[in-house]
């Protein structure tokens, strides 16, 4: 076999890669092949930006320069390239939050039922349309928890629903509660943060027939308060300090 401008070992290299990316099987999207390529790239390659490509790359233009040079060896144009990044990041990160989420809800039950002597409910694992995942029960100490989880190291980024707002707005016990997680999924910080600062913070409908169901939400860290601090008189002696503050 001849051999063009690559040597074998390089060819080698590109027919396994393409194997692992499962390009050489037959492929359930119908695109042209330089998208998948492309896609597949974005996917195995350990791009350091993809994970935040929803800040880094907002406009074709702000393509980043490993991206361009992929793209135009693909047959792609900025457009097109801009386009796959973010139809393939909101997948992977809707999936990420998902899974992030539930592992955090998850942690702060474990760590809020060896804590106190509150009753302790995880009502999002039977529904998602209260507006919170975990309720406290413990009289006039309850709270009602909205537990947002990240494992970045530098945002504070969460989203919220209308139903999670609405509830937010109309009930005192409400509580958003962030929590950074480690690549373990063991909790290494948790933060309040208030209402009212939310609530300054969401769009406003602008019309009768237009209304907003989710948004996206950056937290200034000065903004988290360390700890939940409203559930200090249900707390034990010896609850940790993650969640004293």
């Amino acid at each position: 076999m001849e051999y063009s401008d690559i040597s074998p070992t390089q060819y080698d290299a590109a027919y396994k890669w393409l194997a692992e990316a499962g390009l050489l099987q037959d492929p359930d999207e119908a695109l042209p092949a330089g998208e998948l390529i492309f896609r597949a790239a974005l996917l195995t390659g350990d791009v350091a930006w993809f994970p935040d490509a929803d800040v880094h790359v907002r406009v074709p233009a702000e393509l980043p320069l490993d991206a361009g040079r992929a793209a135009a060896v693909l047959g792609l144009s900025e457009f097109q390239a801009y386009q796959q990044i973010h139809a393939l990041w909101g997948k992977v990160d809707a999936a990420e939050r998902s899974r992030i989420g539930a592992a955090g809800e998850t942690a702060l039950v474990e760590l809020l039922s060896s804590s106190t002597t509150a009753g302790i409910e995880h009502v999002a694992a039977h529904s998602d349309g209260y507006g919170y995942d975990i309720g406290v029960h413990a009289g006039r100490h309850s709270l009602h928890i909205e537990a947002k989880a990240t494992t970045r190291r530098n945002r504070l980024t969460f989203f919220l629903s209308r139903r999670e707002y609405e509830v937010m707005r109309c009930d005192p016990l409400w509580q958003l509660v962030i929590l950074q997680l480690t690549d373990r999924f063991e909790i290494s910080a948790i933060g309040s943060v208030a209402s009212s600062w939310i609530e300054a913070q969401v769009p406003d409908d602008q019309g009768l027939y237009g209304r907003w169901e989710a948004c996206r939400v950056e937290v200034p860290a000065e903004q988290a308060v360390s700890g939940i601090p409203r559930l200090a008189p249900v707390l034990d002696q010896e609850a940790p300090t993650l969640l004293r503050g």
